[in-house]
């Protein structure tokens, strides 16, 4: 990119956004705790689902120290919703880091911030340009987005070298004494304008720039691969009785959804019928023997790889000493604490039915 276009493509890009930026709750502060929580929270999620999470979460942790000082669960309830878990557990990690390796500050370089858990590149330019004013480049969906059409870059951008393209590009943009802004501009223009359907082009600020625009290819960029049909799975899980509470077991730290709590469950087998698998599942899981009862409800769920549908069954407990064979713990619990702990998106549904069965 020559020199005079990448300043060109600057000052129209920091204008516009001197002058229309959204007035969101994260870019009123330097502060790069409360950047990186922003950041973090904001990946593959909507700005208007994560403004109450933002603001909750600072509210109850307001520092690295506080998060760092923080039980897992804590973390785990305050983020418990807003989904991809391991944002919150790794969140948790890094602040610990910091406090302990770094005295409670920040990294202000990329290669700092890329030493903590759950940071990648784009985690570690954002706060670095945005919290200390570091020229370092950012590359998210959005910008992707806008580079393609911008540069009219034809190739697939998931392709390595069309990556590495648009990294390079990035860089060469965000020299300037405003890394932060210039960061901030492009992916508000791509969130706001130069959408993925339907690109604003009459309203964006460096359309006298776009490539795409000048060849009429703004519809046709970027060319993502095509997306995969997602796998679906059976599961069968069982509400557990005994008296007035019901089992719970609490999933493993290391693996998909861990550290939060859920009814035991699992995968139907094809030579099974669903009240097996539950039975199943809770006897390998738990230790314990029950006997199913009716189907509560049906739960229909995407996660970002693939779908399940959620078989909940009432179960009457029957013999065994419940400990944790296939999770981290169990615990027997009233129906009207399970609000205290921290379930998955699906589990929650059940939780709302229970609070109405009789």
């Amino acid at each position: 990119m020559d020199k005079p276009k990448a300043t060109r493509i600057r000052k129209s890009l920091l204008t516009w956004w001197d002058r229309g930026r959204r007035d969101l709750p994260w870019r009123r502060t330097k502060d790069p705790y409360a950047v990186w929580v922003s950041e973090i929270m904001l990946q593959q999620t909507r700005i208007d689902t994560v403004i109450p999470y933002y603001h909750r979460f600072l509210s109850r942790l307001p520092t690295v120290e506080s998060l760092a000082r923080a039980r897992l669960d804590s973390v785990l309830k305050l983020w418990e919703g807003l989904g991809y878990y391991s944002r919150a557990r790794n969140l948790h990690k890094a602040a610990r880091v910091i406090v302990q390796q770094y005295g409670g500050r920040f990294p202000q370089d990329v290669d700092g911030l890329l030493n903590l858990p759950g940071i990648g590149r784009y985690t570690a330019g954002a706060i670095a340009s945005i919290a200390f004013g570091r020229p370092a480049a950012v590359v998210d969906g959005n910008i992707i987005r806008l580079l393609c059409r911008l540069f009219c870059i034809r190739e697939d951008p998931t392709r390595a070298t069309a990556k590495n393209r648009i990294w390079q590009l990035a860089e060469e943009l965000v020299c300037t004494q405003r890394p932060g802004d210039l960061n901030q501009s492009m992916m508000e223009l791509g969130s706001q304008i130069c959408k993925p359907l339907n690109p604003d082009c009459p309203r964006c600020p460096v359309k006298r720039n776009c490539l795409a625009l000048k060849e009429n290819l703004q519809h046709d960029l970027p060319r993502m691969p095509k997306a995969q049909k997602l796998p679906q799975y059976t599961i069968a899980v069982g509400i557990v009785f005994q008296k007035d509470r019901v089992l719970i077991g609490k999933r493993r730290p290391d693996g998909m959804l861990g550290g939060l709590w859920e009814f035991p469950g699992g995968k139907k087998k094809k030579s099974e019928s669903l009240k097996e698998a539950a039975a199943r599942e809770i006897r390998e899981e738990t230790g314990v023997e029950v006997r199913l009862g009716r189907r509560l409800m049906i739960v229909r769920h995407a996660y970002s790889h693939f779908k399940i549908v959620l078989h909940a069954y009432l179960c009457d407990y029957l013999s065994g000493t419940a400990r944790p064979l296939g999770c981290q713990a169990v615990k027997w619990v009233p129906v009207k604490q399970l609000s205290r702990y921290a379930f998955p998106s699906a589990n929650q549904k059940i939780i709302k039915k229970l609070h109405k069965y009789p």
